[in-house]
């Protein structure tokens, strides 16, 4: 069965959709076979990736219009994806869906043996979608940078994981919170990272020791959609991701 990780932050411009990249990249360059899930309407990860949105998708398998099997494609960059597209921003998306919640868990079980880790795009929101990605995720990881208004959205986003534990997944937990967009020269930057270790503790998880320096390389390797470790390897930016991989591989229990 697949190891599920849900990238998620309510606050745009952290680099999640990098992150949930780079994080499937490492470990697919180890080996590991990965699949990429875009629930995020939009289509950052689907568009760096070079899925094709119109093909069946997210929005398909949630809404029962194509099975898993069906929604994955392969890219010519040689990874698998269920693409996001810009209908998962509809209003109402399963509101009158029974057990809506458990959809996409439901959905994954077919094909979650064929795959060493599944990594989820999760929207900007706690919405529908988020509240599925969370039910059928093994674990989050938390992108987000050292200001003060990503601490607070750390403290709306615990409240909901206390309502997923307690009502659909009570073994979730909060694999860690990564600092990116970091920049070790700001006084500011300094003393934020020392209240996310502070508010870390309070959600029973830790940040991860290592920082995401701000990198121009991130954008041009998405304009030309490649992974980090493709375009620039040399890169702050790809020496970054990597030390966060084998964070990622220390904690866990698999090999990849």
């Amino acid at each position: 069965m697949a190891h599920i990780t849900a990238v998620i932050s309510q606050k745009g411009g952290v680099g999640k959709s990098s992150t949930a990249q780079a994080l499937g990249a490492g470990l697919q360059r180890r080996g590991g076979s990965i699949l990429y899930i875009d629930l995020d309407a939009q289509q950052n990860l689907s568009y760096t990736l070079g899925a094709d949105t119109e093909k069946p998708g997210a929005y398909n398998l949630l809404t029962g219009r194509a099975t898993a099997k069906e929604a994955i494609q392969t890219t010519g960059q040689g990874v698998d994806i269920i693409a996001a597209s810009a209908r998962l921003a509809e209003d109402g998306i399963l509101a009158d869906t029974p057990g809506k919640e458990y959809r996409l868990r439901e959905c994954l079980e077919p094909i979650a043996s064929a795959y060493k880790r599944i990594v989820i795009d999760c929207p900007p929101s706690l919405g529908t979608l988020t509240i599925n990605a969370l039910t059928a995720a093994t674990d989050i990881i938390v992108p987000t940078q050292a200001d003060i208004y990503s601490v607070q959205s750390l403290g709306q986003l615990s409240q909901t994981l206390d309502a997923i534990k307690k009502y659909t997944n009570p073994r979730l937990k909060i694999a860690g919170i990564l600092i990116t967009r970091y920049s070790g020269r700001a006084v500011l930057n300094r003393d934020m990272a020392d209240m996310l270790e502070d508010t870390a503790k309070r959600l029973g998880t830790k940040v991860y020791s290592t920082r995401v320096r701000e990198c121009v390389a991130v954008r041009e390797a998405q304009a030309v959609r490649k992974d980090i470790f493709s375009y620039a390897p040399r890169s702050n930016a790809a020496r970054d991701y990597e030390a966060f991989i084998m964070e990622v591989l220390t904690d866990g229990e698999e090999k990849v």
